[in-house]
């Protein structure tokens, strides 16, 4: 459970970081973590809406869906994600690579940072 506590954590000090102030919104399945009081506890309190998709409806995010399939593909076929001996490092590892090295055919094959940069963000 810790590494879900962290990642929320980390999306907190972002929002404070850029003193957002609107409502956020956090969308997850109905995983048993996201139910944990504590956790929602800690969306309440940091001005985050919890959003969860309804039982065996991927179809309720299918952005997030299918962007979670892909990374999961990868990570287990391309970075070997079977026999890795560190998975959080991987995890890290790949996300660097998913946004300043890995470009994609619907940003015209520019990462995702070369497409917010050419953008303006």
């Amino acid at each position: 459970m810790k590494p879900y506590f962290e990642g929320l954590e980390q999306v907190i000090g972002l929002i404070k970081e850029k003193e957002q102030t609107n409502l956020s919104t956090l969308h997850t399945d109905q995983g048993s973590v996201y139910s944990f009081e504590a956790f929602n506890k800690l969306l309440t309190n940091n001005n985050i809406i919890h959003s969860m998709s309804r039982a065996g409806t991927p179809t309720d995010n299918p952005i997030d869906e299918s962007l979670n399939g892909w990374i999961k593909d990868e990570l287990y076929i391309d970075f070997n994600l079977k026999k890795c001996d560190d998975v959080l490092s991987l995890i890290k590892y790949y996300i660097n690579y998913y946004n300043y090295e890995r470009p994609m055919y619907c940003l015209k094959y520019k990462t995702p940072h070369q497409y917010k940069t050419d953008m303006g963000y």
